[in-house]
């Protein structure tokens, strides 16, 4: 199932060109058009997910498994030292196109630090609320 009005769908089934480094029946890994750093890649499914909430299992499994195959190129044909997956839920969460996509950004001594955050300490109270509110959504 595509989405005619998504832009990724279109790339994803070979629509609008782009620069395809990995291709499978359910993917389509490019290169970013705006790179975090170099050989950013993204993996687009070629079914129309809007996040991570609507995704397939099948689909959630298969993702990682390419993710981890990426990675791994990247170590080995651009040298990097590591890599981040970073996977975005909503525009709060930074995600500005809706269709579900992963990430893959390769990682370099010395380069930028891209992925990070001040961690806080939490109070034990707040953490018990916040859990029961969750653990409360979870039998939905």
């Amino acid at each position: 199932m595509l989405d005619d009005n998504c832009i990724f769908c279109k790339i994803a089934a070979g629509e609008i060109p782009s620069e395809t480094v990995y291709e499978d029946e359910q993917f389509r890994a490019i290169l970013d058009l705006g790179p975090a750093s170099a050989g950013h890649t993204l993996i687009l499914p070629k079914a129309h997910f809007k996040d991570v909430t609507e995704i397939s299992d099948e689909y959630a499994a298969n993702v990682l498994k390419v993710a981890a195959k990426l990675g791994k190129a990247m170590k080995k044909g651009l040298g990097c030292e590591g890599f981040n997956l970073v996977q975005n839920n909503g525009e709060a969460a930074g995600q500005t196109v809706m269709h579900f996509h992963m990430h893959v950004i390769p990682r370099y001594a010395g380069g930028e630090d891209m992925v990070s955050w001040d961690p806080k300490p939490a109070k034990r109270e707040e953490l018990e609320k916040q859990g029961a509110k969750l653990r409360e959504a979870l039998k939905d």
